[in-house]
């Protein structure tokens, strides 16, 4: 139940498909869910001894007829390897502590982590922001409200905005003027931070939202326009992300962004600032003037920005912090499309290009398996399937056998890559993704401000090493427990995730537990790390159908997370499967107004119920009715 798995679930089930959505795991999003704290610790237990899951079922292939064939599927998730955690914070009272009220609520459909539990107590406290509303794009020369496109969105909803007020305003207006920008931070605080425990983490676990894989949404990116589309945003509430960071000559600064961040700006002398705005305008426009860099079109992103006449700071700024790609393997054509596109998002929601989901990424795959269900979709977790039943002469797939040794039939079969068996993909050659996952105490960059969404791009420590994406996240983001910080470091892999990213841990964190003596002043003023988990995780994505072996033309494979920051890949195999499937239907059209529907006597009867109403003749549910479809899903997976 990973994100294009959902995606399509939900518009399968949109377009008036009858949907059965599995999954052998007990907890939704697959390599997306996000984990509370125990949740994680369960599931690091799990990946680390990595036990074969017995067939309740031995003799289901007696069950195979003579003029059918199997697929054997996985019982074992591999996609997860190397996993090392460490604690550094105080453990000695941590023993036989449980998280608070962890068996005060039932799980329900929707919640984050391991056990699905409810977070009623924690969301109660957290800022409105169920859906999207529209905005501006940045526009160096133009006045803020001149986005044509924006005038054809039509939802009203509310963002959460720095510091965990809210702004709403319908689609088609700006929350905040372009241009606006922060006030200069007068007083950083020097407040010491407060020592947090082991046992305290432990303890207020449900307050954290841990995502197996990190990313931001794009403003303008595939998946908003998803949301905001299929009106599945409603599921959900959004932060800014309000700082950009950039790691220079051993030192974290912020980026100017918006036009007036960057005249505001103290970091840059007015001659940087002109020379900054006259390229970055040039990007927004770079289509129009080929002759500008097509004598650099073989060259990397970096070398073509040696010849602007940039400095080397603005140089390090656009490279890692705006374009935000590789010095050695980005090409020229690329870095620019990466800097337009993030020239293009910001001012829609704010003056840096990206959103986060409250409560973690592992809400949006929940969120469209919640529309999936709406419009009657079936859920069982804890349902392994043991193989996919093949006609031989037709060669399609006509149906699956599950643990219990049922047969199920259907047209389409949509699996997660994991699920496949090494004798499928035997040549499939698989990149890797390094992840690390850390718990602090302060932030990275101390401002006036404690609750700031941040993202630093840290360059290569050595060469031949990858460049590190760092997401900082506060506890408004409702990831965390107060006075700690949620830290997501990524990369593709190399080698381990440790021996990746602990090198960058260590340039930027202490690792000095609580009763060790610093004697560095450098050491005292790092963000110290009280818990850190690093993993290897399989990245799927790019992978050619070709290259799986014998796979049936009605079975098609979605891919896990792949390294990049947005979600485009997700959203664009999603709809390239759908529209294979159903090439004359619309992929997630927006859900039908009650008031609009028209109801036939028929679809009035008792008995007609189910899967028998198509999405133009059953009524929109209200928000009491999406809860309680969600919870009949669940319901129907706790009888399973």
């Amino acid at each position: 139940s990973g994100l294009p798995e959902s995606i399509i679930a939900a518009a399968c089930s949109r377009s008036g498909q009858r949907v059965l959505h599995v999954d052998s795991r007990n907890y939704y999003g697959g390599n997306w869910a996000s984990f509370s704290f125990s949740g994680l610790l369960s599931w690091i237990k799990e990946n680390q001894q990595k036990t074969d899951v017995n067939d309740e079922c031995e003799d289901w292939r007696k069950l195979i007829l003579e003029n059918e064939e199997v697929i054997s599927l996985n019982k074992t998730d591999k996609t997860i390897q190397h996993v090392e955690d460490f604690c550094f914070s105080n453990q000695d009272s941590a023993e036989d502590i449980e998280e608070a009220g962890a068996l005060s609520k039932l799980p329900v459909f929707g919640a984050s982590g391991a056990e699905g539990a409810a977070q009623e107590s924690e969301k109660e406290s957290a800022p409105v922001g169920s859906a999207l509303p529209g905005a501006e794009s940045w526009e160096p020369e133009k006045a803020a409200g001149s986005d044509p496109a924006s005038a054809t969105e039509r939802n009203d909803a509310e963002i959460t905005s720095e510091g965990g007020s809210s702004h709403s305003a319908p689609l088609g207006e700006s929350t905040l003027e372009l241009g606006k920008t922060e006030a200069a931070p007068s007083e950083i605080s020097t407040q010491e931070p407060k020592k947090i425990t082991y046992s305290q983490i432990v303890r207020e676990g449900r307050r954290f939202n841990i995502d197996l894989v990190s990313k931001l949404l794009y403003s303008r990116g595939l998946l908003i326009d998803l949301l905001i589309k299929s009106n599945v945003s409603r599921y959900a509430e959004f932060k800014n992300a309000t700082r950009i960071l950039a790691f220079r000559e051993g030192k974290i600064e912020q980026v100017p962004c918006s036009r007036a961040d960057v005249f505001n700006s103290r970091q840059l002398t007015m001659v940087e600032k002109r020379l900054l705005m006259k390229f970055l305008t040039f990007c927004l426009e770079y289509e129009q003037h080929p002759d500008e860099y097509q004598d650099y079109e073989s060259s990397t992103f970096a070398q073509f920005l040696r010849t602007r006449k940039l400095t080397p700071s603005l140089q390090h700024f656009i490279l890692h912090s705006i374009a935000m790609v590789s010095e050695t393997d980005c090409s020229t054509i690329e870095g620019l499309q990466a800097t337009k596109k993030f020239l293009q998002c910001l001012g829609r929601y704010g003056n840096t290009p990206f959103l986060f989901p409250l409560y973690g990424q592992g809400e949006i795959p929940q969120c469209f398996c919640r529309m999936c269900a709406v419009f009657g979709g079936i859920y069982c977790l804890r349902h392994s399937v043991q193989c996919l039943v093949v006609d031989k002469e037709s060669g399609r797939c006509k149906a699956i056998l599950d643990h219990f040794g049922q047969r199920i039939s259907a047209s389409y079969f949509v699996v997660e890559d994991s699920y496949l068996s090494g004798s499928t993909c035997k040549n499939v050659c698989y990149r890797q993704i390094s992840r690390a996952v850390l718990i602090t105490d302060q932030t990275i960059l101390k401002t006036d401000s404690e609750q700031q969404v941040s993202i630093l791009m840290v360059p290569p420590v050595a060469l031949g090493q990858p460049a590190v994406c760092m997401i900082e996240l506060c506890s408004s983001t409702m990831t965390c427990m107060k006075d700690t910080y949620l830290v997501h470091l990524t990369c593709p892999s190399t080698e381990t995730a440790r021996e990746d990213l602990e090198p960058v841990v260590q340039k930027l964190f202490s690792l000095n537990t609580e009763t060790e003596k610093e004697t560095e002043n450098e050491e005292l003023e790092k963000p110290r790390v009280l818990w850190a988990v690093y993993f290897n995780m399989r990245d799927s994505s790019g992978i050619d159908r070709n290259s799986y072996d014998s796979l049936p033309s009605n079975v098609y494979v979605c891919s896990g997370p792949d390294a990049a920051l947005g979600n485009d890949c997700a959203v664009k195999q999603a709809e390239t499967i759908f529209q294979e499937m159903f090439p004359t239907e619309e992929f997630c059209p927006p859900p039908p107004n009650p008031e609009d529907i028209i109801y036939d006597e028929d679809e009035l009867a008792p008995e007609d119920s189910g899967f028998s109403n198509s999405p133009e003749t059953k009524p929109e549910p209200s928000p009491e009715e999406s809860c309680g479809g969600g919870s009949t899903a669940v319901e129907q997976e706790r009888n399973e």
